[in-house]
């Protein structure tokens, strides 16, 4: 008998495959996760998604299917003691699986210590993170495990959840209730599953009447909170990101600091937001204004420390001095630009003169011949052909029209004269 304290969320956990709802990309009929799962040859993988859409009931999914002994550890709590107490019992059985739970919260040190086991087969990892890998996991161990991406949870998803909830459930399916309007309970829950059970199991139990009528109106007066109009699943988290990122390359700080406030109140991840400040200083600022990519660079390190609610004070303040700031998207161009050429004329030769000689027989061969090393010259410039015969006097920086970057063209233009047409 499941005991009616523990939460709705976990009372209703799935333990096998066939009752996971959401996720049919990765486990349903001939999907790939599926596959590995029944075929028995489990690698070592990282779940990646949203919080609440699965990661660790998949785990547990995999964990009884495969009949594995199954350890648990959370990043927020074990340390490398932890981790190799767990490899040395995990030496004595056999197919052992380490699930940690927030694996991007582990350091390098702590992450090192799995790598030994992992490619040895010592143990299974399944790791669960809601940041994206290629950042927060090592690549070494990111090298030895399979990547499988979670999708939000869509409202036909959660909608399935809380009906099968009210008629699953022992203790919900004691009351008559009716599910007459959802959108409070996705949008207060975000898409996370967990939430919404859990918020769907407040509701009904502060209700004394037998039935309960669930609407918008009664879920957010006995949650006490007021629905952000913000989907972060959905196309809204897009059309605002968009006009956030829009925003500050226009130089409105007022409407940039609102849909950041907008994203705040929606629960947005501070690294998610944090991330695209730092592309936006170096695409649509650059060498306008090179502090700006500085000072997103120190937000971005302050409030992955901090966190909310505080990190909404140094988000405000990046945002303004980004939006404040003159515009350039002349670096970004000339990589563009840069990236183009080099597809349409493949590996062109360096020239002679500015190649690495290590070697006699490279000097013998004219390897570094003829090189003008520029600080042994007037001003530290010595005028010399660095690009590929074929593409020289090529023009791939073309600097803003802005105060900094007019600087910079006529520096330019005074050293090259006209070869790059400056």
């Amino acid at each position: 008998m499941i005991d009616s304290k523990i939460p709705l969320a976990e009372r209703l956990r799935p333990s096998a495959l066939n009752e996971l709802i959401g996720q049919e990309h990765l486990v349903g009929e001939g999907s790939v996760l599926r596959s590995v799962i029944t075929s028995g040859s489990l690698p070592s993988m990282i779940l990646w998604g949203p919080p609440g859409v699965g990661k660790t009931t998949i785990a547990n999914i995999i964990a009884n299917e495969v009949k594995s002994p199954f350890f648990v550890l959370s990043a927020v709590s074990a340390g490398v003691k932890d981790v190799r107490e767990v490899i040395q019992k995990a030496t004595r059985m056999a197919r052992a699986i380490l699930f940690i739970d927030e694996i991007h919260r582990f350091n390098k040190s702590q992450q090192d210590a799995l790598l030994g086991a992992v490619e040895k087969g010592t143990i299974t990892l399944i790791g669960a993170t809601t940041e994206n890998p290629s950042f927060e996991v090592n690549s070494a161990l990111l090298s030895r495990c399979q990547v499988y991406v979670l999708k939000s949870l869509s409202e036909e998803n959660l909608l399935q959840l809380v009906n099968s909830a009210c008629t699953k459930d022992m203790e919900l399916s004691k009351r008559k209730i009716e599910i007459k309007e959802s959108q409070a309970l996705f949008n207060l829950s975000g898409g996370d599953a967990r939430k919404l059970l859990n918020l769907l199991e407040l509701v009904v139990d502060s209700t004394n009447e037998n039935k309960v009528v669930i609407t918008n109106e009664l879920v957010q007066q006995r949650a006490q909170q007021k629905v952000a109009i913000y989907d972060k699943a959905g196309d809204q988290h897009y059309d605002i990101i968009s006009a956030f990122i829009k925003s500050i390359r226009g130089s409105d700080p007022n409407a940039a600091v609102y849909y950041l406030a907008r994203m705040i109140e929606g629960g947005e991840d501070v690294k998610f937001i944090a991330r695209r400040l730092l592309i936006l200083a170096s695409e649509d600022i650059g060498n306008a204004n090179p502090t700006a990519l500085v000072i997103a660079t120190n937000s971005f390190q302050a409030v992955s420390v901090i966190g909310y609610p505080e990190a909404e004070i140094i988000l405000s303040q990046c945002v303004t001095y980004l939006a404040s700031s003159p515009k350039s998207n002349a670096s970004y161009m000339a990589i563009k630009l840069a990236k183009k050429l080099v597809q349409e004329t493949g590996d062109l030769q360096v020239p002679l003169a500015i190649r690495n000689a290590p070697t006699k027989l490279m000097k013998d061969q004219g390897y570094g011949e003829g090189y003008k090393y520029s600080h042994s010259y007037e001003g530290n410039f010595a005028e010399q052909e660095f690009l590929p015969i074929e593409i020289a006097n090529t023009t791939l920086y073309n600097p803003g029209n802005n105060a900094r970057e007019n600087e910079l063209r006529n520096r330019l233009k005074a050293l090259w004269k006209d070869k790059y047409g400056y």
